[in-house]
Parts: C-alpha cells; sequence; structure tokens
C-alpha cells in the first residue's frame, strides 16, 4: 500500500508551488497497477488528479486544460477537461471515480461530489470508447507476435471491430450522412483463401474525394497493420508483452461492469489471480507468443461485451442537462469565492 505521505515528499512540491494546483485541487488518486491491484514490485506509482479551473480560466482570458510532471509520472486536469474525458466515458479517466477508498490520495468535498455524481456521465458512448481503448492494445499485441495459429476467421473479426470502433469516432462524417451512407459487416467469405470476410456497403453521392479518401485511408491501415504480422518484435519484453494483454482483458471486464451495472469498477479484486496469471506470464508459450487459451478468454470477454451492449439500460447520451447543471454549481463557487 502507497502511504499518502508521499505527496509530502519534495518531489511532489509542485503541487503547492503550481498556481494552477495548491488550494485548486479536489482529487489525487493513484493510477495504474497500483489503482487496479496488479502491481508488481517493478511497479512504479503513477498518480491523477483533478483541480478546478480558476475565475480567470471561466470569466477572463487564461486557459487551463492539464498539469503534467514527467519526473513522478502525474497528471492533474484542469475540472473542465475532465467533464469533456468522462463524457465520452474515456477509459483513463473514468477509472479515476471508481478506485479503492485508500486509494484516494486526497480528496476535497467537491472531489468526493464529483464521485458521487459518477453515474451522470455513464452511456453506451463506454461500448466504444472502451472497445477503441481494448483494440489499441490488442493491435499492439498483434504488431509484436506471430500469429500464425490464429484462426483467420477471428482475425477478420478483430479487424471488424477496429474498423467499427474507428468509424464511430468518426460517425459524423464516414458512416451515415445527408449524402450517403458505409455500412460494414462480416460475411461468408468470397475470396477462396478465405472462411470469414468483411464486406462494405457504400451508397455516396457528391460526397468530398478528400474525405472519401480519408476513410478509407483509416480502413487500409487498420487492415495493414493486421496483415504485417510476422515474426516477434523483440524489441517488446515479455514483461511488457504480458501487460498488454492483462491491460486488453481489463479493459473488458471494466466496461462489462460500466454496461451491466452502471458501477465503474476499478481495483479488480474478484479478477485479480486471473489478471495476475496474464501478467506473470502463464498465457505465454515458451517462443514468447500466446497459447491459444488466451485468445479464447479474448473471445469470451469480446462476447460478454457484445451481449451487455445489447442489453444495457444505460442511455445513448448522458443526460446533458444534469451534467450541465452539476458543473455550473461547482463553478459558480469558483467565480464567488465560496469554496
Amino acid at each position: 500500500m502507497i502511504d499518502s505521505k508521499i505527496l509530502s515528499s519534495e518531489a511532489y512540491n509542485f503541487l503547492q508551488s503550481d498556481a494552477h494546483l495548491g488550494r485548486h485541487v479536489i482529487l489525487l488518486g493513484l493510477a495504474g497497477s497500483y489503482s487496479y491491484g496488479t502491481n508488481n514490485e517493478k511497479s512504479d506509482i503513477d498518480i491523477r488528479g483533478v483541480t478546478l479551473n480558476r475565475k480567470s480560466d471561466l470569466i477572463g482570458l487564461t486557459n487551463f486544460e492539464q498539469y503534467v510532471d514527467t519526473k513522478t509520472d502525474t497528471v492533474i486536469y484542469g475540472f473542465m477537461k475532465m467533464i469533456a474525458l468522462l463524457l465520452s466515458c474515456n477509459p483513463n479517466t473514468i477509472e479515476l471515480l471508481g478506485l479503492n477508498p485508500e486509494h484516494y490520495l486526497y480528496l476535497h468535498p467537491l472531489g468526493q461530489e464529483l464521485i458521487d455524481n459518477a453515474n451522470l456521465f455513464l452511456s453506451k458512448r463506454a461500448i466504444h470508447s472502451f472497445g477503441g481503448y481494448a483494440d489499441a492494445q490488442l493491435r499492439r499485441l498483434q504488431n509484436a507476435l506471430a500469429r500464425d495459429s490464429y484462426p483467420q476467421r477471428e482475425k477478420e473479426q478483430h479487424i471488424f471491430n477496429s474498423v467499427k470502433n474507428a468509424m464511430y469516432d468518426f460517425r459524423k462524417r464516414y458512416e451515415s450522412f445527408e449524402n450517403g451512407a458505409i455500412h460494414i459487416y462480416t460475411d461468408t467469405a468470397i475470396n477462396p483463401d478465405l472462411e470469414k470476410e468483411i464486406f462494405v456497403d457504400a451508397n455516396l453521392k457528391h460526397y468530398p474525394l478528400r474525405d472519401y479518401k480519408n476513410i478509407w485511408n483509416e480502413m487500409n491501415n487498420i487492415v495493414r497493420d493486421y496483415d504485417k504480422l510476422g515474426k516477434r518484435n523483440r524489441k517488446k519484453d515479455d514483461n511488457h508483452l504480458n501487460k498488454h494483454a492483462m491491460h486488453l482483458i481489463r479493459l473488458f471486464m471494466m466496461a462489462i461492469d460500466i454496461l451491466e451495472k452502471g458501477e465503474i469498477r476499478t481495483y479488480r479484486k474478484k479478477e485479480y489471480q486471473l489478471l495476475l496469471e496474464i501478467r506473470n506470464g502463464n498465457y505465454q508459450k515458451s517462443d514468447g507468443t500466446f497459447r491459444n487459451e488466451f485468445y479464447e478468454l479474448l473471445n469470451e470477454y469480446e462476447q460478454k461485451l457484445d451481449t451487455a451492449a445489447a442489453h444495457t439500460t444505460l442511455p445513448d447520451e448522458p443526460d446533458m442537462k444534469r451534467v450541465q447543471e452539476f458543473v455550473m454549481s461547482v463553478n459558480e463557487k469558483v467565480v464567488l469565492d465560496t469554496l
């Protein structure tokens, strides 16, 4: 356990000396492996937090988004930027609202109020935000490992998931728009070398050529990254690969909790043993690649996420009226100096 007195050490003097921090900080908590419960003797201490925007940021001419201290691996988000990230269900920030109580190193009453209102930020956006992050982790693994033994139909499904999440990010321009639509799906392959294949239905009229090019570049880059799999990249050591694999499964676990139960649970007590087994290399083969059991586990969690997404009672979008009322109540205290 990390002693909260760590904040009093000289390395963290910036917490008091920087004008954006000090009395404006409302929340500081552990991030990374300590917050997930997967830390080991090699784990670094990462701290994330939230600080109020100052009066000049809100009604003046200054602007503040975040403070980063690379020496201590500390990132403290301005309140307004934090709200924007939470609204998108950004995994790296939403987890800060679901820490174990002992993992909060400092908590102002407004920080507690932010935690108490965590449900305001939960919506179906989590399906694609967590899915996108999980795809990024999977692609890191795939770029580092040979995957000749991985069934083609499952590989095709992962490519499809990556493209689908990319299209969600750009849906207002790419997937449906006034002058046409693009729809992607998997079906029995026409290509004799494939079992499953990704297909596209495109109906475009009077569409800008440059935007059209960007659509296909985005898709092409994803497919190309998967097709470039070859020999193991020795620049990635086993520890890093296993961490990527562990975080991939952990992201699915958190997303399923959010969609099924409407709760943010960062510390993975129930799945602790499984996550540590992945991190400790129990799912790796002697040649450094991953055993089929890992990919079976991955497919199981992907299916669980699909089921949770199909049956979630979360709204499509956050209730912006309630979020705005909360944000205004906090910022009003800053403007009137009634903290």
